[in-house]
């Protein structure tokens, strides 16, 4: 049995969460009904410690006409019975979307509210467009949802996001369209939990609109351009495991959703093509990127499946642990409160 933790706040946060995770399942479900197999995504659930100290659920994607991988996920963490943590609770959905067809880009999203034992708190949000063909108008329309949601946290938003989504040694973003707000708290956590919902239902509503429409318009394509979806999502897999501060600190934690923080991994690569940055990469992420590279199987175009994430996984725990300093040559996106938990 799963126990959700006590506070008020971090109740709130899970029913916005659990909200937002039912209304993108139905319509990524109604996306597979109109275009697809309609086969409509599936619940995996996990726990914290069997539950004791709460798990989560995520929805994965089915239908493999429509999409590559895809997982919604839904968690809260929390330590109500251990006094001596600093840490209350951690709630957040997290879900990323890679489509089957190279011309529909991928999606990210976060949202989560974390809770310190003294009651204080922070919201996390995220939002990020990330295709393999640069199509203009799915980023135009992309950024004009993120900008009319956001109003005057635009700016703050975006400026955060491109320093954090930026891979130093490839000299390019992950995405093309994105926003990042870490430790946001206004001071009223109503008006807070409100925002994090308009964001949530506009980042969805926006990438329905723009898979809807590469899905509808582009029905084929070539050989080429499921190439170059592979070689984006090899540079996807890199800044996921090389870079990106909410998975490591996930996969540290502990290991009982090694498979739903991992979610966000394709189900392919191009295992020379991540071969070749490793010449770029400084001391000693050469070594983790080494290690995640021996992990994957032997080939050139190889699948990354829920044994080959454990072993991806495993490379990351062990590679922090032997390299703790090297936490920070992670991402940045501002001036990053305590790390505490993140559950993809």
């Amino acid at each position: 049995m799963r126990i959700n933790a006590r506070s008020q706040e971090a109740k709130e946060a899970y029913a916005l969460v659990e909200m937002l995770q039912g209304y993108f399942v139905q319509k990524l479900d109604d996306v597979s009904h109109a275009l697809g197999k309609d086969r409509g995504c599936e619940a995996v659930e996990w726990l914290r410690d069997g539950g004791v100290h709460g798990g989560g659920v995520r929805y994965e994607t089915r239908d493999e006409t429509v999409f590559d991988r895809g997982s919604v996920n839904i968690s809260q963490v929390h330590y109500d019975d251990m006094p001596q943590k600093r840490l209350g609770s951690a709630t957040a959905i997290s879900t990323i979307i890679h489509p089957e067809n190279p011309h529909a880009p991928s999606m990210h999203m976060h949202i989560s509210w974390t809770q310190m034992r003294d009651g204080s708190g922070y919201w996390r949000l995220m939002g990020d467009l990330n295709p393999a063909l640069q199509n203009d108008v799915f980023k135009r329309d992309f950024d004009m949802a993120l900008e009319r949601v956001s109003d005057v946290l635009y700016e703050e938003g975006t400026a955060q996001a491109e320093r954090y989504f930026f891979i130093p040694v490839l000299g390019r973003t992950r995405g093309v369209s994105h926003f990042y707000l870490e430790g946001y708290n206004s001071g009223d956590f109503e008006s807070d939990k409100a925002f994090a919902e308009r964001f949530g239902k506009a980042v969805i509503d926006a990438y329905i609109g723009i898979i809807l429409q590469a899905l509808q318009y582009y029905r084929t394509y070539s050989a080429e351009e499921k190439s170059q979806q592979i070689d984006y999502h090899t540079l996807y897999l890199f800044q996921v495991l090389t870079l990106d501060r909410g998975t490591t600190s996930g996969l540290l934690v502990h290991d009982q959703n090694d498979v739903g923080i991992m979610g966000s991994i394709p189900s392919h690569v191009n295992r020379p093509l991540l071969y070749s940055w490793l010449e770029k990469m400084p001391k000693p992420q050469d070594v983790l990127l080494l290690s995640l590279i021996e992990a994957l199987p032997e080939g050139k175009i190889v699948e990354v499946t829920e044994v080959v994430k454990k072993r991806l996984a495993n490379a990351v725990r062990e590679h922090y642990r032997k390299y703790p300093e090297a936490l920070s040559m992670q991402a940045s996106g501002e001036i990053i409160p305590p790390t505490v938990e993140n559950h993809k």
